[in-house]
């Protein structure tokens, strides 16, 4: 026995020899990859030994010169990026180059001893050329930075026409930019909003990932509903480019999809949270990230057609262990961008919405407040404040609402409306004892009103059934769903973020089309 133990190992690596084909030899420096066809008597090829492999490195950016600027005085170095803008003088240039790492690009002065000076005396590099810069870090004599770049190369990669470049020295309208989508990151607000986009998705999956959650890809193709409101974008091969099919016709039942691709009609997912609650059964605590969509026919600054969502489920856990989670992931983002993008987070500040940065920091500390929504409208009928829509309870709160209670009444602090009338809530929340409400939450937050809805998920299978059905909803597709209230069902609970609007609040921007890097809404579909 022991002599086949020890055999093994020779075995196994023959196996692998004859199967692969290949295999790797090394001679003195020189290393040679030798790849041998599976069909027999096939010469060996070699890889070409004059051709070197690049090692990745991280490309100096112009945030690592801007973190420690003294530190790197005296040092030359490499700087590739965009011209934001450009000052010739008689005997020298300057020009601001960006790389997009920072709020704020690095200055490059070019003199007459700098190669590829003619590029700017011949007008080559403008405003929007990308360059490639190579100088010596000096302390810089002016006060706006504390360092510059002398410059001593100056390489032009791409050119930009200054009569046709649509990105010049001035302020323009957040609606211009959105026409030109594929430029607008090169401006500050957008480029700030961009990094802060990828921070804050960055903390989103530190956060789960430190408190054992795994990640779950769910499907932005789905046969169900899981909202119930029928706002579904409909896929199917059966139409030619410019037909239509017409919501009647669906809705009757005329229209057979038997053969069509699914079978069955399909739409673009508009959460993932059925998807999540299936995974949570099993793995306990899971979260979803990805986009969703809804085809709501609105117009406003608040609604996108395609968006991206955090969905979270905990499984063994009811609505007050959600609530908290909740407040825990907010905090945890906010502080990582505070750490993570000072710079860009104090240009919002000055720009874009006066106070933001106090508000994020003071957030921190403050212990989120919780109220039903039977007190909640009560608290809104007694305020005497005369709303747009006026409160009754019954009615799902508008943002005038939102807003008033965690801005007014509970002066800035953000707050978690619970227990909701089952009525305006979807049919997978659980149901309360008062057979009126159900236990479901909204976070509502300064500026924005609600950030984050969620609930207890309804873990009784006679309950949930009556509850799609008085949904309006067919039973059939959600029998994967309903076996999981057969088959060792348990509490669980979990909420939906909506990723946009976690950037509006940190960013103190006010409209979502903005923070999103192609918007999509009714008659926007742009590159």
């Amino acid at each position: 026995m022991a002599a086949i133990h020890q055999a093994l190992p020779r075995v196994a690596h023959a196996l692998l020899r004859n199967e692969l084909g290949c295999f790797r030899r090394t001679r003195g420096l020189e290393r040679r990859a030798l790849v041998r066809c599976a069909s027999a008597g096939t010469k060996a090829v070699e890889a070409d030994p004059k051709r070197t492999k690049k090692t990745f490195t991280a490309r100096l950016r112009v945030c690592d010169l801007r973190a420690n600027p003294t530190q790197k005085i005296g040092e030359t170095v490499k700087l590739h990026g965009w011209v934001r803008t450009i000052r010739k003088q008689k005997t020298f240039s300057f020009l601001e180059v960006n790389d997009g790492s920072a709020v704020t690009g690095m200055q490059a002065v070019v003199d007459e001893q700098c190669e590829g000076v003619e590029l700017v005396r011949g007008g080559s590099v403008g405003t929007g050329a990308a360059v490639v810069v190579e100088g010596t870090v000096v302390e810089s004599p002016g006060g706006r930075q504390a360092v510059e770049l002398r410059a001593t190369r100056l390489q032009l990669v791409g050119g930009a026409d200054p009569n046709t470049y649509p990105l010049q020295k001035k302020r323009h309208s957040f609606e211009f930019l959105r026409g030109i989508s594929h430029l607008r990151p090169r401006t500050n607000t957008i480029g700030a909003v961009s990094r802060v986009r990828s921070a804050l998705a960055f903390a989103t999956h530190a956060f789960f990932r430190e408190n054992g959650f795994q990640y779950v890809h769910s499907p932005i193709i789905t046969a169900s509903d899981c909202e119930g409101a029928g706002e579904q974008f409909l896929i199917t091969t059966k139409l030619s480019p410019g037909e239509t099919l017409p919501d009647e016709a669906i809705k009757s039942g005329k229209i057979d999809f038997a053969d069509d691709f699914f079978e069955k009609p399909a739409y673009l997912t508009v959460s993932g949270q059925l998807n999540a609650e299936m995974f949570a059964c099993a793995l306990s605590s899971v979260y979803t990230f990805g986009p969703t969509f809804r085809a709501e026919n609105s117009n406003t600054s608040r609604h996108l057609a395609e968006f991206w969502m955090i969905e979270p489920e905990l499984a063994f856990a009811d609505l007050e262990d959600v609530v908290a989670c909740a407040e825990a992931y907010l905090k945890y983002c906010i502080s990582y961008v505070l750490q993570n993008c000072g710079e860009d987070i104090q240009f919002f500040d000055k720009f874009i919405e006066k106070g933001l940065l106090e508000r994020l920091v003071a957030l921190k500390e403050k212990d989120f407040a919780v109220i039903s929504y039977t007190k909640a409208v009560q608290v809104l009928q007694d305020s005497k404040q005369k709303f747009e829509y006026p409160v009754e309870w019954g009615m799902d709160l508008q943002s005038e609402h939102e807003r008033f209670l965690t801005e007014k009444v509970f002066e800035g602090c953000p707050v978690f409306v619970t227990d909701y009338p089952k009525g305006i809530k979807a049919f997978y929340m659980r149901l309360n004892d008062d057979g009126q409400t159900v236990a479901a939450m909204d976070m509502l937050v300064p500026g924005v009103g609600e950030l984050i809805g969620g609930s207890q998920r309804e873990e009784r299978l006679d309950i949930l059934q009556e509850r799609i059905t008085a949904s309006g909803l067919d039973l059939q597709p959600y029998q994967g769903y309903l076996d999981l209230r057969r088959y060792g069902s348990v509490p669980h609970a979990g909420f939906g973020l909506g990723f946009e609007r976690l950037v509006q609040f940190v960013t103190g921007m006010d409209n979502i089309r903005d923070v999103i890097p192609f918007p999509r809404y009714p008659g926007h579909a742009d590159f």
